[in-house]
């Protein structure tokens, strides 16, 4: 598939075909055709002698030094040279991608003033499935990702480091070269255009957004088998309950619930059972955090569908074909929603680690075994993937401390307020990656207790995740080694495949 670039503000879901789907992408001639106009404006300022931000003057706390006209093209390169200053370890392929895909936007927006060669060649780039290395370290969020495009924005110009479509790590200028393409001499205005706007932080909020859909629905699947595992109810996901308090998210998480409990023999089993009066909060108030979190990411993707339709770079080329310096690079906007984010994910995982806790625990666990062991004692059953799990909340929840509330002021004192969005999207990352694997672990959990329930069953469409992670791992027995099964279920988290069990036979949102 192809995705056009320019002809409309693009969507998440495109974006994300193009990283993760392998879609290749095409600049509308529309777009070809307003790049023609805008360089024609840059190329009459060059000549004018005006001075101009980033075309005839130094840039941050340089930018009243004026530079001579012979020396301007060499200031686009020096510019991408001195700002490709990362450090650490690389950053992923797909978060690369994403954030090229959203500069590419930029570019063939109406406001950066390259030249449709360069546009085009940024393009091929991403056709060739060539990625620059770009390292962990080197954005304040501010002034845009500068250091990460900066990256980029080298191997076009046939500098730096990349991988190949195959995966080897090369010279910028030899990857371009076995793709067959050529690199770009900069011209004016072009460097800065290449690395002022929030793609980086932009492009990881988008596939947090992807991953959190599923992983949320997840949540609602892992609660549900705990709910069945722990002799839980059903009753307080009735929708007249749900109604008293109209939060969107939260009606969502408890119609999913819902569904996945509708004709469990074992929740059947023990309703008229009144020595459990009420669940634990666990248990009882999942739809209430899961749907908090729910409307948490429907704020973080308005954000985002607002911050991919927007055109960021400074100085921007406005309507008449000036140039006009302004603050749209700053990167608070999506910084504050990647930290929250980040909270979010950090209470869901917390409040699965607690269910897992209470299936442990004989005294709380309604007749299950101690730590669900075959010979308590002899064997220690799943006590220390339970201590894996406490270890990946703990970590969620240093995580959750915001980045954007930090600011380092840097450039002498002229970019004295930045966002730290770019570390507030590193966090979340790793967020959604440890979510994948606390699910993983209470799914297992619920699992084998539901089978130490035999011969009570889960409910149709719960039963069936139940049979295929206990196939996966073994189910219940003596001890053995344990991380290799853990690992396999949160790959089958990550890929949505047990989501998918239990959606062939009922609906989730």
């Amino acid at each position: 598939m192809t995705v056009s670039i320019g002809t409309a503000p693009l969507t998440r879901d495109e974006l994300v075909a193009v990283v993760r789907g392998g879609d290749t992408v095409v600049i509308a001639e529309e777009a070809l055709a307003v790049l023609r106009r805008q360089r024609a404006s840059i190329e009459e300022m060059v000549q004018s002698g005006t001075p101009v931000y980033g075309v005839s003057t130094g840039f941050g706390s340089l930018a009243t030094t004026f530079v001579a006209p012979d020396q301007r093209r060499d200031l686009q390169l020096a510019l991408v040279r001195s700002h490709a200053a990362g450090l650490g370890t690389p950053v992923e392929t797909e978060v690369v991608r994403a954030m090229m895909v959203s500069r590419l936007t930029t570019l063939c927006s109406s406001v950066s003033g390259v030249r449709e060669t360069t546009a085009q060649a940024y393009a091929a780039l991403l056709n060739a499935r060539i990625t620059p290395v770009v390292y962990e370290y080197g954005s304040l969020g501010c002034s845009g990702d500068l250091a990460p495009l900066a990256h980029v924005a080298m191997v076009l110009m046939g500098e730096g480091e990349a991988t190949t479509a195959t995966g080897e790590v090369v010279s910028g200028a030899r990857a371009l070269e076995l793709a067959g393409l050529a690199p770009i001499a900069l011209a004016e205005k072009e460097g800065l255009a290449l690395l002022n706007g929030t793609d980086g932080m932009l492009g990881q909020l988008i596939l947090a957004l992807d991953d959190g859909a599923n992983l949320l629905a997840t949540a609602d699947l892992s609660a549900a088998l705990s709910i069945q595992a722990l002799r839980g109810t059903d009753q307080t996901l009735r929708e007249e309950l749900q109604r008293l308090r109209p939060h969107p998210g939260q009606a969502v998480s408890a119609a999913n619930m819902a569904r996945l409990l509708a004709q469990s023999p074992i929740v059947a089993s023990h309703a008229a059972d009144m020595s459990q009066v009420q669940d634990a909060y666990s248990l009882r108030c999942a739809p209430q955090v899961h749907g908090a979190a729910r409307d948490t990411f429907t704020h973080a993707a308005r954000v985002a569908d607002i911050e991919l339709a927007s055109a960021i770079d400074n100085p921007s080329v406005l309507a008449d074909g000036t140039l006009s310096s302004n603050g749209n690079f700053h990167g608070a906007p999506v910084a504050y929603v990647l930290d929250f984010l980040a909270i979010a994910v950090a209470d869901v995982a917390s409040m699965a680690e607690r269910r897992t806790d209470r299936m442990l625990d004989v005294h709380r666990s309604h007749g299950l075994p101690p730590f669900l062991a075959k010979q308590a004692g002899v064997d220690s059953g799943l006590m220390i993937a339970q201590y894996t799990q406490a270890g990946l909340v703990a970590e969620m929840k240093r995580l959750a401390v915001p980045a954007s509330v930090d600011s380092i002021p840097s450039s002498a004192m002229q970019e004295d307020h930045v966002s730290m969005g770019w570390h507030a999207a590193r966090k979340l990352r790793r967020a959604i990656d440890a979510l994948s694997d606390v699910l993983a672990i209470e799914l297992v959990t619920a699992s084998r207790a539901m089978a130490l329930r035999a011969p009570l069953l889960a409910s149709p469409s719960t039963q069936a995740v139940v049979d295929l992670v206990n196939t996966v791992t073994g189910g219940p027995g003596h001890d053995r080694f344990l991380s290799p099964e853990l690992r396999r279920v949160g790959a089958m988290v990550r890929s949505g495949e047990l989501l998918q069990v239990a959606r062939s036979l009922v609906e989730i949102h």
